[in-house]
């Protein structure tokens, strides 16, 4: 980028430079060089992903006029040099074929910035706590879309004879039913750092992509000895043994989806010691997992949780109640992206173009969130307190007035420094007239089991063999 700053008539900068500052800083990191392209190209890398990220900052409704803005911007920070090519269908070409390659720097830089900048947050009760949790989000349907990220269900062939008997009428309902069941959507399941906030990896595929399995894909981005945090969605032998050899520990919320043993005998009993040992992984000679189930009452009902992390000295029920309690932030995540940040339903028509419009999406998610944090962390503002829909107004101020100078109180950080929620304490409004939401039905515990004699014998032959978590 430029060393020197574009500057207006009166020699102040404008909301450009405001712009490029923040972008610089969160791609300081990346080593570009890394990328080679031939030399009639119009764009680089560096402004590739410059505009890419000021493409989904961006609030114009439709996805090249979000283009046309930001195209705009990088002409003006590159000045006299050649302006990039203006036609929106090679820039989204560029960025189908160079996506992956730019989202890999970009979250190694990201990641990096974070470690750097928000020391303070960076570890919750001495555990570096990464949330999992997937969400759904709308495509276009058109029939590509449909083709790649519709659900796919399978009938048997009894459900098939059923339905071809059917008289005609029927069979219309049934077909318009499913036409409307069938809406094409994407599934995004995210790891989200806790301390500071911020994302950390995510995977993406159709609307009935299993989010055990991208969990299972992202673990060999999670940093050592993670602490993950989830809820229900995320149980079973299978992930959880994938974790624990990974060297990582679990938090997990559980239900009566889970069935434990107790009693076992694998390892030294203590209070709250269970096992997870179903039987077909019993029948594998497989070992059982050694768990700690945590029981507490959140004001309605009671909440199970089970840990990895069996000695209390190292992590003690409160602890994990106040961790498991701060996974609720990719919740509030999830409904910034869709609410505040509009991406409830994406924009591309193209399937290839849908991907690229999310990871972009959620890159500049990242990138407004680690210079905004960072920005009023040195204030003392922790990012909990940080309002997600001031800092986007603030940058989305600065690219509409990327020629002029801001007024006075209108400068980014100056407007950062005011995206700060506030102390109001709202009052309960469930006494309202409302229209009464369905209620929601207790949490039923786990399923827990004394184990039999021959389970305790079989756990005393596969102690000798397997001793790698008995010390956890």
């Amino acid at each position: 980028m430029r060393h020197q700053d574009h500057v207006c008539n009166g020699g102040e900068r404008a909301g450009a430079e405001d712009l490029f500052r923040a972008l610089q800083w969160v791609t300081a990191h990346i080593a570009w060089s890394r990328i080679a392209w031939r030399a009639e190209c119009t764009w680089t890398p560096r402004w590739l992903a410059c505009a890419a990220l000021l493409w989904a900052w961006s609030d114009e409704k439709t996805l090249t006029d979000r283009f046309r803005i930001a195209r705009k911007i990088i002409c003006r920070l590159r000045g006299e040099q050649e302006q990039p090519a203006s036609s929106y269908q090679a820039f989204i070409k560029l960025l189908r074929r160079w996506t992956d390659p730019l989202r890999e720097m970009l979250t190694e830089a990201f990641r990096e910035r974070a470690r750097e900048s928000l020391k303070s947050v960076w570890k919750v009760g001495g555990w570096l706590v990464l949330a999992v949790d997937g969400s759904r989000l709308d495509v276009p349907r058109t029939r590509r879309n449909e083709g790649r990220y519709s659900p796919r269900t399978k009938l048997s062939r009894a459900a098939q004879k059923r339905r071809r008997a059917r008289r005609s009428k029927r069979r219309t309902q049934q077909a318009s039913r499913e036409r409307k069941a069938n809406v094409p959507r994407v599934w995004l399941t995210m790891l989200w750092h806790v301390g500071s906030g911020l994302p950390w990896s995510w995977r993406a595929g159709a609307g009935d992509s299993s989010e055990r399995g991208h969990l299972q894909e992202m673990l060999p981005e999670l940093p050592a000895a993670a602490l993950i945090t989830a809820d229900a969605g995320f149980v079973g032998y299978d992930v959880w043994n994938t974790l624990l050899d990974a060297g990582h520990h679990l938090l997990i919320r559980v239900g009566s989806n889970v069935r434990l043993l107790k009693n076992l005998g694998y390892v030294r009993e203590r209070r709250g010691l269970v096992y997870l040992w179903p039987d077909q992984k019993a029948q594998a000679q497989l070992p059982p997992l050694v768990l700690r189930l945590i029981e507490i009452h959140n004001g309605r009902h009671p909440v199970y949780l089970v840990t990895s992390v069996l000695d209390v000295a190292r992590l003690s029920d409160a602890e994990a109640v106040q961790i498991y309690r701060r996974r609720w932030g990719i919740e509030l995540f999830y409904r910034h992206c869709k609410q505040t940040f509009e991406r409830r339903k994406l924009r591309s028509h193209n399937p290839d173009n849908v991907m690229i419009e999310l990871h972009w999406s959620l890159l500049g998610m990242w990138a407004l969130g680690l210079h905004s944090h960072s920005h009023l962390l040195r204030r003392r503002v922790l990012p909990d307190r940080v309002s997600f829909a001031g800092v986007l107004r603030a940058y989305r101020r600065s690219m509409r007035e990327y020629k002029s100078v801001p007024d006075l109180g209108e400068r980014l950080t100056e407007l950062l420094n005011m995206a700060i929620l506030d102390d109001y304490q709202r009052t309960d409004k469930r006494s309202r007239d409302y229209p009464r939401k369905k209620q929601q039905i207790a949490t039923r515990p786990p399923i827990i089991h004394l184990a039999n004699s021959p389970q305790r014998t079989q756990a005393k032959r596969l102690k000798l063999k397997y001793k790698k978590r008995l010390t956890a």
